[in-house]
């Protein structure tokens, strides 16, 4: 996302219980064992959500939770997508406290549906303003995420007024699971309007099919079609399939489906990322969660090479040695990178203006719970063994990075929440990762420790 600097854009704007590891882990700032890590780095990654939550608590109790630390330069930013995943690995804890949370989120979505300031359709936007704050340019941002005329505080300031289908998509996925844990039927009315609103404006009959990417602030269509998107609806449309119980559902998921895989390449064993114009395949940058999602989604052993693909050819190794690394003296960090182009990143350059320049080995750790889970639930042999060590770097990272990082102001407990990026990551769609705790990556900490698959129908 942005760092300190100033502003910039994510790939979306428009345009646990149970597992540590077998030994002893020495590293600059101290040690964990086996013996307390297991249970702990799930239960302050879940503390970390839920200060997230309540970073502003003058401004009510509708809220969403600020996807990075203040420090990120985001602000009160709320992305739609971190909000979805924090309410699913909420779910995940299978505590009381996570479920009434992610209950009070997940009416936080809906309300958003129903107090747009300009639509009323089923849509949500790519994120929403959840505290006050002065912007770079010295104008106030007062309101919460409700403003006084009742209607949500849509995130302008950054342009993240658009609709992507991959953050709808995942909205819908965390409704339609509360509507499942919870009986309430009003979660799933609001995942049937938000999988409706995708079909009416993201279904396209170009040759390689699927459904496009969503819509900019304008409410203008865009070109492309994602692979990662289009995963993600075969996760939520299947879902509304066994809850509704109409067919339809299946249809439409048989549709996103056969556009995945179509970005298929046999030769080399992965997903490509989509294409721009419906007809032409684009073949490079190639991401790592294309090759994750795909498998958590699809769950098809003629595809399941993909996961060796990314543990393989996205592989990193960061430490302070590195250039442009951050991390601390005598601490290393495995895992995986965003993408092909991450690897090959001009280390010499800034990452966008007023930004840091990339480390090639920085590691980015929601990439690498995607990985860990979707290793988890393969089961080949060797997988456990791989999915441990990535968890195991996960949860150092959340024990020794990020320190002295605030939410809304207030500190954020040391060891709780995981950083997004061991070091600045150029993702080569434009923007980057950096060293900020992130919602996002400890919820997806959180689904991998779990072993709770997001994207199984």
């Amino acid at each position: 996302m942005t760092g300190s600097h100033g502003p910039g854009l994510s790939r979306r704007a428009l345009i646990g219980t149970g597992l540590g590891v077998g030994a002893a882990v020495l590293t600059t700032g101290g040690t964990a064992t086996a013996a307390d890590r297991p249970a702990s780095a799930p239960r302050r990654a879940s503390g970390f959500l839920a200060a997230a939550m309540d970073a502003y608590p003058e401004h009510g109790t509708i809220r969403l939770a600020q996807s990075y630390t203040d420090q990120a330069g985001l602000f009160s930013t709320a992305f739609t997508y971190d909000n979805a995943l924090v309410i699913l690995a909420l779910l995940a804890t299978g505590t009381a406290e996570g479920r009434s949370r992610a209950t009070a989120l997940g009416d936080a979505l809906l309300y958003a549906q129903a107090h747009d300031p300009a639509h009323d359709d089923g849509r949500l936007r790519q994120a929403y303003n959840v505290g006050p704050y002065t912007f770079f340019d010295g104008s106030p941002q007062p309101d919460g995420f409700v403003r006084a005329d009742g209607t949500v505080n849509v995130g302008s300031q950054f342009g993240f007024t658009g609709t992507a289908v991959g953050d709808m998509a995942w909205a819908g996925i965390a409704l339609s699971t509360l509507a499942a844990r919870t009986g309430r039927r009003r979660f799933l009315t609001g995942a049937v309007r938000i999988g409706e609103w995708i079909e009416r404006v993201g279904r396209t009959d170009e040759p390689l099919g699927g459904y496009k990417f969503g819509v900019n602030g304008a409410d203008e269509k865009l070109p492309f079609t994602s692979t990662e998107h289009n995963t993600d609806l075969v996760g939520l449309f299947g879902r509304l399939a066994r809850l509704t119980g109409d067919k339809v559902w299946l249809e439409r998921r048989a549709r996103a489906a056969a556009f995945v895989r179509e970005m298929w390449e046999p030769s080399g064993g992965f997903f490509y990322t989509g294409t721009n114009d419906g007809v032409t395949i684009n073949r490079s940058p190639i991401p790592e969660d294309t090759q994750t999602w795909t498998h958590l989604a699809l769950r098809s052993p003629a595809h399941s090479r993909s996961l060796d693909w990314a543990a393989t050819e996205l592989a990193v190794l960061d430490s302070a040695e590195r250039p442009n690394s951050t991390v601390p003296q005598g601490q290393s960090y495995e895992g995986v990178t965003f993408s092909s182009a991450s690897l090959s990143a001009n280390e010499d350059a800034p990452i966008a203006p007023w930004q840091p320049k990339p480390d090639r080995n920085g590691v980015w750790f929601e990439g690498t719970a995607h990985l860990a889970l979707a290793l988890r639930c393969r089961r080949a042999p060797g997988d456990g063994t791989r999915a441990r060590r990535l968890l195991a770097s996960i949860e150092r990272a959340q024990e020794l990075l990020g320190g002295g990082q605030t939410l809304g102001g207030g500190a954020v407990p040391e060891g709780s929440g995981v950083v997004s990026a061991s070091s600045p990551i150029d993702t080569g769609f434009g923007f980057g990762y950096y060293p900020y705790r992130h919602t996002g990556a400890t919820a997806w900490y959180l689904l991998a420790a779990t072993r709770v698959n997001p994207l199984s129908a």
